[in-house]
């Protein structure tokens, strides 16, 4: 087996999405990998094996990448990439834009498809037409893409790059919003012999998109779209952006041809993640109650239909967040996920009598796949010790074992041929401990494999963001505690109040009081961890990234029983966040209006408390975050400055509320390790060699 440590964790592929073909017989998914120069992790499409024999197959190599892969009838694959045209004439070389590609069903090169000027963001194809619609930003007032591709120009001739905004919100995660605004085309195959499907084939060259609906005015931007299977109507997420305080996303049906527009769910809530069904009567989605500061918000699934716009609940009695639906081929169910236990099982729900069904009870699911047979069901499955990887479930069955497929860089175990694999630095336990008012908080424990009475493990309490998140279950690339294992740290996986997966009550826990039940939940899940023998209870620490980082500010100023803390993208100032976070709104639906309600700010901000601050603090922050602004890191690191606390701050100026490029990673984890290293295991402080 390999030895797993950071060189080995950072060279991993990373498989996510998944695609079946119409016809079931084949998979494809995107592997990411490092690339050659060792600054981006670069993807390319694997074609897997549904039966479980061929070996994975690379279908695509380009140095840009490719993403996205949507099937089309024939068999073909259209897919996301800025590679460049091998047909473009000198002086036409294309800019780092992602156009939309074309794989043949039958193999060969992959061919350009359609490149508008702003790039391609978003596809979703009509299963039975081969009609692809796509979502193009475009500068607002430009009629046409060829008038957006002359304003660009402009634009970038003069050097310009100011924007003028009269509406909010203005940002989203990492970036600023515009200047262009979402709008969504289409690419239609020719029309075939009348009475007749087409085969779904489009046609050579690079095609000609023709305009569906204009999003101007940020209607369109983050929405969810699909097309029925004619061709004929998008379903799609409408932002109603009424004002600074409105959240509401609508859910809307568009004739492709005329653009005409109506709705089918309006109101102060969020449609989203939608899909039409095969027999093209109806679409699924999820649909959100957005919440107030005293009622957290609400997931369910909303089953529509397109004639009559008539909607119901389709998991009225799921105490769960259900998320991500496909639909059965025969249109008779629905596939889903949700959190549950601290897991990610895959669900299925009858459309007829709503009867929910556990496939798999084990392990994270996602890009559930059902087969055109109805017989089975294709995901990608993780667990908390393995990477993501295809198998396969029976479509009906309660509680079953998935059969692995075989993935790149996950091999599957014995066999003639198969390489060595994986295997994490230790053991995986589940624990439950016992909250202050007796509620129970579910926890997994991460133990080297030679932790014991003996040899106890010194404790690292990893806190996960959100807040409505958990640790379930599944493989993390951001937040590996095996890392920490492999260097013989126990690490702790706590979901407190606020946590998804065990029901709306546990959500409701908390809301509106970061520093109430969730905090105490947090120090009731230690104690239960540390009252093992073969936990050393006076080697602790503490870390966490967003809301964790928000816990770890918070638990900096309430306790002194951590050895060193570990903040990264944290919350420091309550009242200072509402107006530098990219949408306020959703903060004054949790802790009330800053200026008429000002207590819960007040309360449950961290650095209120920063006098009583004593622990060791490594504050991580970085400047592209906009969801939790780089003021927050700035200002802590100053203010602990300032009440004489030891502490480090590390800044990185070209990353986000993640950190995404793979050296960047490498040196947040070496960091983290020096940190930790030198409070709980004695070890002379050791600065990183790349900083």
């Amino acid at each position: 087996m390999t030895a797993f440590d950071l060189d080995t964790f950072l060279a991993l592929p990373r498989v996510s999405g998944l695609a079946l073909s119409p016809d079931g017989s084949r998979l494809v998914t995107s592997v990411a990998t490092v690339a050659p120069d060792g600054t981006k992790f670069a993807s390319a499409l694997w074609q897997l094996d549904p039966a479980g024999e061929a070996p994975p197959r690379r279908l695509t190599r380009s140095a840009k990448g490719e993403t996205g892969a949507t099937f089309l009838p024939d068999g073909s694959v259209v897919f996301t990439s800025a590679r460049p045209d091998p047909e473009a004439k000198k002086g036409d070389e294309r800019d780092d834009r992602a156009a939309l590609w074309l794989l043949p069903a039958g193999g060969g090169e992959a061919r350009l498809l359609a490149d508008p000027p702003a790039g391609v963001d978003g596809v979703a194809v009509a299963r039975r037409r081969g009609t692809v619609i796509v979502g193009v930003g475009a500068y607002p007032g430009t009629a046409t893409l060829e008038e957006d591709a002359e304003k660009h120009k402009a634009r970038k001739e003069a050097g310009v790059t100011a924007q003028l905004f009269e509406s909010y919100p203005i940002r989203f995660w990492d970036h600023y919003i515009g200047p262009r605004d979402r709008r969504l085309y289409r690419l239609t195959p020719p029309a075939a012999d009348a009475g007749e499907l087409p085969a779904g084939e489009l046609p050579a060259g690079v095609a000609e998109l023709e305009l569906v609906v204009d999003g101007t005015g940020q209607h369109l931007d983050e929405v969810s779209f699909d097309v029925t299977p004619d061709g004929t109507t998008v379903v799609a997420g409408w932002n109603t952006r009424a004002g600074v305080s409105d959240l509401a996303t609508n859910l809307v049906a568009i004739d492709a041809a005329t653009g005409d527009r109506r709705t089918l769910g309006a109101g102060d809530v969020g449609y989203w993640g939608v899909r039409c069904s095969p027999d093209g009567r109806s679409a699924v989605c999820v649909l959100e109650t957005i919440g107030d500061p005293d009622h957290a918000a609400t997931l369910t699934l909303w089953l529509v239909d397109l004639a009559t716009g008539e909607g119901r609940d389709l998991t009225p009695d799921l105490d769960l967040w259900p998320q991500a639906a496909e639909w059965a081929a025969d249109s008779s169910a629905v596939y889903f996920v949700a959190d549950e236990g601290g897991r990610a099982p895959a669900f299925r729900v009858d459309v007829a009598s709503g009867a929910v069904t556990r496939l798999s009870a084990a392990g994270a699911f996602s890009d559930l796949c059902p087969s055109p047979d109805g017989t089975v069901v294709y995901a990608l499955r993780s667990t908390t010790a393995s990477p993501p990887q295809a198998v396969v479930l029976a479509a009906t069955a309660a509680d079953q074992e998935p059969r692995p497929i075989p993935t790149p860089g996950v091999p599957l175990p014995g066999g003639p041929g198969v390489p060595p694999g994986l295997a994490v630095p230790g053991r995986l336990e589940e624990l439950t401990a016992s909250a202050a008012d007796g509620t129970p908080v579910h926890c997994w424990l991460a133990l080297p494999a030679g932790a014991s009475a003996a040899d106890p493990a010194p404790l690292v309490v990893w806190i996960h963001g959100g807040p409505l998140g958990s640790w379930n279950s599944t493989w993390h690339w951001r937040w590996c505690p095996w890392l920490l294992v492999e260097r013989g740290y126990a690490v702790l996986l706590p979901d407190p109040a606020l946590s998804t997966g065990y029901g709306q009550a546990f959500v409701e826990r908390g809301r509106g009081r970061w520093g109430d039940e969730p905090f105490t939940d947090l120090m009731a899940a230690t104690d239960t961890a540390v009252a093992r023998p073969d936990i050393d209870a006076t080697r602790t620490a503490a870390m966490g990234g967003s809301f964790g980082g928000y816990m770890a500010n918070w638990v900096a100023g309430h306790t002194d029983r951590f050895r060193c803390l570990v903040t990264h993208a944290s919350l420091w100032a309550l009242d200072q966040f509402h107006g530098t976070t990219d949408h306020a709104a959703w903060w004054e639906r949790e802790f009330g209006d800053p200026y008429r309600e000002r207590s819960r700010y007040e309360e449950h901000s961290p650095h209120r408390s920063v006098e009583k601050i004593t622990t060791p603090m490594l504050v991580i922050h970085g400047e592209r975050d906009h969801r939790v602004p780089v003021g927050e890191g700035l200002r802590l690191w100053v203010d602990l400055l300032r009440h004489d606390v030891e502490a480090k701050f590390l800044y990185f100026p070209d990353e986000n509320h993640w950190i995404g490029k793979p050296q960047h990673a490498r040196v947040w984890y070496e960091t983290v390790f020096a940190w930790l290293d030198h409070h709980l295991l004695g070890k002379e402080w050791q600065r990183p060699a790349a900083l």
